[in-house]
């Protein structure tokens, strides 16, 4: 069947949905029925079911659904109901005032006969009205989908042991050997997922880069422990990243190479100034414009050559790979 055009969803086709969804019909199938798309079922149902400890009024019904849903739309359609306020906040909203200055200018202004808060100018900017207008354009970011609100905000996943604060005093002396730094590189998007972990030893400044398919966890941690299994384990002690999603499978480098893995607090990631510097010189040869998924292992490794082969004026202008191989009793490994 054809699905509809995009519309509301009709008092009849609400009703059609507790017939179907009272007789035990498959959402996708009273999709189907309904010629919509599944996903507009899904909503409606939760959107619009009642919820009460009652069981005999708890459900799907399609007149407090059709109530539920005018309630919302008399919430937010301020705008609409009054057309000077709606073309005064377009106007000026194509002079690039955002939101927030549109309501405190209103606010500001002793004659203004009308207001509209910035909620409500941001709820007609992403209603089906403002994106057909393209008004998201004339917004700062100008993005065409509204991110949720506090999506942005980190969800701390990391135990409170793991953080930073727990690291042990001799990491931050630099005074021994097998303390490491980790980060992930993110290159043009246009290029698809592929990324670069980035590993710097603290003490020698050791440089190991590998290359990701993407930002799972488990891939990312399990290349890191690839990579450093080939040391002994006192060059291997403890490692610490940010607290990005794609190193929440830390607990496999304790699992498998006896590593603790530190965390630096939530948006600080200079508390891993090694690495992050490191990364500033590493763009002179893997720029963001660069398509990573071209470039070979080899590639890479010869960036790494590059860089362990500099002298630094912080190791009294030795080499990362003379350091690494005098506190490997001067046997030479090759890591990459």
């Amino acid at each position: 069947m054809e699905r509809k055009n995009h519309t509301h969803l009709s008092l009849e086709e609400r009703r059609k949905i507790f017939l179907l969804v009272n007789s035990k019909t498959p959402v996708k199938l009273i999709a189907e029925l309904l010629c919509r798309h599944h996903s507009t079922i899904y909503r409606e149902l939760a959107r619009n079911t009642t919820y009460h400890e009652d069981p005999y009024l708890r459900g799907y019904f399609h007149m407090n659904a059709d109530h539920f849903m005018r309630q919302r739309r008399q919430r937010l359609k301020r705008l609409y109901r009054m057309p000077a306020l709606k073309d005064y906040v377009i106007d000026r909203l194509r002079a690039y005032w955002s939101p927030e200055q549109i309501a405190g200018h209103m606010k500001q202004q002793d004659g203004m006969k009308y207001y509209a808060c910035a909620e409500t100018i941001y709820q007609h900017v992403y209603s089906d009205e403002g994106r057909d207008s393209g008004l998201y354009h004339y917004l700062f970011r100008g993005r065409p989908r509204r991110r949720r609100q506090y999506s942005r905000k980190p969800h701390d996943r990391v135990p409170a042991h793991h953080g930073i604060a727990f690291r042990p005093e001799i990491v931050n002396s630099r005074a021994t050997f097998g303390h490491w730094e980790g980060d992930l590189m993110i290159f043009d998007r246009s290029y698809g997922k592929v990324n670069l972990t980035s590993l710097i030893e603290r003490r020698s400044r050791y440089t190991i880069l590998a290359k990701n398919v993407n930002r799972k966890p488990v891939p990312v941690i399990s290349t890191i422990r690839d990579r450093l299994k080939k040391l002994p384990a006192y060059g291997r002690q403890t490692i610490t990243f940010d607290r990005g999603f794609e190193f929440m499978s830390y607990p496999l480098l304790h699992r498998d190479l006896g590593m603790d893995s530190y965390f630096c607090d939530p948006q600080a990631p200079w508390q891993k100034g090694a690495v992050e510097s490191n990364n500033n010189r590493i763009r002179r040869f893997l720029p963001r414009e660069t398509n990573l998924a071209a470039l070979s292992d080899a590639d890479l490794y010869e960036v790494c050559v590059i860089m362990n082969n500099t002298p630094r004026k912080c190791l009294g202008f030795r080499t990362p790979q003379e350091v690494l191989d005098e506190h490997l009793h001067d046997q030479a490994m090759v890591i990459n």
